[in-house]
């Protein structure tokens, strides 16, 4: 994984509200106007990066707790987060690794949603072996028809 990332391509870490801010005062208004790619490190901390760059990337090809896209609003002269998802085909995050979002939001000081505002379900199929996103609970392999399991199972090594 990390072969394909290329030196000085890591998200921006963010892990106080002075280098959200810092970030943050630096995006134009056409950057504004769509989501980021975000992940979580594995020591919690979050990184963001332009919404068309690759989760990997971002996370300089490490593991990560999370990632996905996550789009920030003005509320009352705050920043917040308006949309946060756990779309990622990079890392194909389970939905419960909301918990590492929120506390790294919550150690930047963001105000956020209570979970994903957009949900996506990965799962890789036991047969074939390929990744799924799995629409309206319907658990069957779009490559091989196969049953998906209930619980994620995207990493090797979970």
């Amino acid at each position: 994984m990390k072969d394909a990332v290329l030196p000085g391509s890591n998200g921006c870490r963010i892990s106080s509200a002075a280098e959200f801010d810092d970030w943050i005062a630096g995006r134009s208004a056409a950057e504004l106007a769509e989501p980021f790619t975000f992940v979580v490190s594995t020591d919690g901390v979050l990184r963001l990066a332009p919404r068309r760059s690759e989760h990997v990337a971002c996370a300089g090809g490490d593991m990560v707790l999370s990632a996905g896209e996550i789009g920030f609003i003005r509320e009352a002269g705050w920043w917040a987060v308006g949309e946060v998802s756990n779309q990622s085909t990079g890392y194909c995050p389970d939905v419960a690794s909301w918990s590492a979002v929120a506390r790294a939001l919550n150690r930047v000081g963001l105000r956020r949603p209570s979970s994903f505002t957009h949900e996506v379900v990965f799962r890789r199929c036991p047969d074939c072996q390929e990744h799924n996103i799995v629409r309206e609970d319907d658990f069957v392999c779009v490559f091989c028809g196969s049953d998906l399991p209930q619980t994620w199972n995207v990493d090797p090594t979970a």
